[in-house]
């Protein structure tokens, strides 16, 4: 079965890739799951559009991850979250919610699967995370959850 891909599959390939896989990994696993979509001519054209939004969000060289770097640690990320009276949160802030708080901060597009929590984040107050924009660079951001 000739699938694209457009989302990325460990061991398989990343998105916009063409791939061949056997009938029932692309039919049970796959297809229904959202990570492929059917291979046909006219298909084939959306790949473009999937590379296109890639090459946007991809760290191209070191010198930019350094640049990305240094701009994402002069961020002044704030977080707020709901909180009980002694400051602990109503469960914790997951890297979706940091991803947004970049955004809205004035920060790049990241990728939450690029944020490195050490331990979860359960209480109000700065919070130290790291950004893996490539292989040798991590930036690391400071984050201030707040009470909402």
């Amino acid at each position: 079965m000739k699938l694209i891909l457009t989302g990325a599959v460990d061991h398989l390939g990343i998105p916009g890739d063409i791939v061949e896989v056997k009938d029932g990994y692309g039919r049970n696993y796959l297809l229904p799951r959202g990570f492929a979509i059917a291979w046909t001519k006219g298909a084939e054209k959306q790949i473009d559009g999937i590379k296109r939004a890639r090459d946007a969000r991809e760290i191209r060289s070191i010198d930019h991850a350094k640049e990305v770097r240094s701009q994402l640690e002069a961020l002044k990320v704030t977080l707020p979250a709901q909180a009980g009276n002694t400051g602990r949160l109503f469960g914790a802030v997951t890297a979706a919610d940091l991803t947004l708080a970049v955004k809205k901060a004035g920060g790049p597009a990241l990728d939450k699967r690029a944020i490195e929590i050490a331990k979860p984040i359960k209480t109000v107050g700065d919070h130290t995370v790291g950004v893996k924009l490539t292989s040798g660079v991590v930036a690391h951001i400071t984050v201030a959850v707040t009470a909402a």
